[in-house]
């Protein structure tokens, strides 16, 4: 498809465009290239057989083998859908490519699947050490360096979808970065196994004393999480973790104790940012009357699907955000809740949260926005409640958004849109 000037009208177009078009394609091996400055290779469709896998590679190899002559390549993504150790050696001049040939600015490899760590792809020892990156995204992939690692115009790294083995994260107990010019830092867990020693617990230690936006996310079970140490420079934090426990009942105050440990950590960021889990032990945490310490944040969202009882944790975890200016409510996560239902009874949660007054001040909110609302009214009684305080106690607020969606008869109050 030829542009009036002679151009390439389909190359032109937004990335994220040609993956969609793409996807409507039956071929299931395609290579996009973005711009004269970008590589991006994606499998869209895929059936998971060694002739597939193999064709994948020997595309991704044909297109380097154009993009060799090129004088300068800003960044290289390629998505292999699955890891197999007969391309081993195909993934190897990737990244060699990426890095020595191509000096590219930003890399990303993630690949979709794999079966365990044990087979995930290990990235080369040269990789280690590069003058020139300063993105990195890695998804299932082993990290096991055998010295330092310099990446030193590194700004962000991210870590993704990384298998957590009797402490290890792929490859690391402990994440140091002391790289003044490395800011984002964004680590995904898939998938942990309990270790065998029932004693020990094992954790990830996170040294990052200049970092200044931290993502935590995925599934940690039973007695393997992160520990952040050294996280002074934080400006944003995202703790989207879900923390699995075996035996609930024995261990339900150790999973609080964990969330009350890296809130405490995060407690002088300026933007923070709550997953499912989190939201829920709010709750747990507020019927047991811990204290919540004052914190510094003035942006905050809740990423899940509210319930009614999630009212008086997410009320007393606010009343200790008096400098808050932006709350941000997302429904978009919905997910079975069953940690409070094990904690409490119905009648104590009912009670509890037919007597909870929110008598705090938030003197500097300016805007709160609730998003992918969906639900009839008589299921949600608490909105009603938690929107009457915020408008009663956030004396300056400027505006105030409810954005519903709608499915099949749901019918929605008048909160669609107010501002002041």
């Amino acid at each position: 498809m030829a542009a009036a000037g002679g151009g390439d009208r389909l190359t032109d177009l937004p990335e994220e465009i040609l993956l969609y078009i793409l996807s409507m394609l039956p071929n299931s091996r395609q290579v996009v290239r973005t711009s004269h400055h970008s590589i991006s290779t994606q499998k869209i469709i895929v059936n998971l057989t060694k002739k597939n896998i193999l064709d994948y590679a020997a595309s991704v190899n044909r297109e380097l083998h154009y993009w060799r002559s090129c004088e300068k390549i800003k960044s290289f993504r390629v998505f292999p859908y699955s890891y197999q150790d007969f391309i081993a050696h195909d993934v190897d001049l990737w990244v060699h490519f990426a890095l020595n040939i191509g000096k590219v600015e930003e890399f990303t490899l993630k690949f979709c699947y794999f079966d365990s760590l044990d087979f995930a792809y290990k990235f080369p020892e040269f990789a280690y050490t590069n003058t020139v990156l300063r993105n990195l995204v890695l998804g299932f992939c082993r990290l096991r360096p055998s010295g330092n690692v310099k990446w030193s115009n590194l700004v962000s790294l991210s870590i993704g979808d990384a298998g957590m083995t009797e402490g290890i994260v792929v490859g690391i107990r402990r994440l140091e970065i002391s790289s003044v010019k490395l800011r984002k830092l964004i680590v995904t867990i898939y998938e942990t196994e309990s270790a065998d020693d029932d004693d020990q617990d094992y954790c990830v230690e996170i040294h990052a004393p200049h970092i200044r936006h931290l993502e935590l996310s995925g599934l940690c079970y039973d007695k393997m999480h992160f520990q952040l140490r050294n996280v002074a420079s934080l400006v944003t934090a995202v703790l989207s973790l879900n923390v699995y426990f075996f035996d609930l009942e024995e261990n339900l105050e150790k999973e609080c104790r964990y969330l009350q440990e890296l809130l405490h950590h995060v407690a002088n960021v300026k933007n923070l940012e709550l997953g499912p889990w989190c939201i829920e032990c709010l709750s747990i945490l507020e019927f047991k009357g811990w204290p919540v310490p004052p914190s510094s944040w003035k942006f905050l969202k809740l990423n899940a699907a509210l319930e009614q009882y999630d009212y008086p944790g997410i009320c007393s975890f606010l009343s200790s955000s008096s400098g808050l200016e932006t709350l941000v409510i997302d429904w978009c996560h919905p997910k079975p809740r069953k940690l409070l239902s094990m904690y409490t009874n119905e009648d104590e949660r009912r009670r509890r949260f037919e007597t909870h007054s929110f008598n705090c001040s938030l003197p500097h909110l300016k805007f709160f926005k609730f998003i992918n609302f969906y639900g009839k009214p008589s299921e949600k009684k608490f909105v009603h409640p938690l929107i009457k305080c915020l408008c009663k106690n956030a004396t300056a607020l400027k505006k105030s958004v409810i954005a519903c969606n709608f499915r099949r008869r749901d019918v929605f109050w008048n909160y669609v849109g107010r501002s002041s």
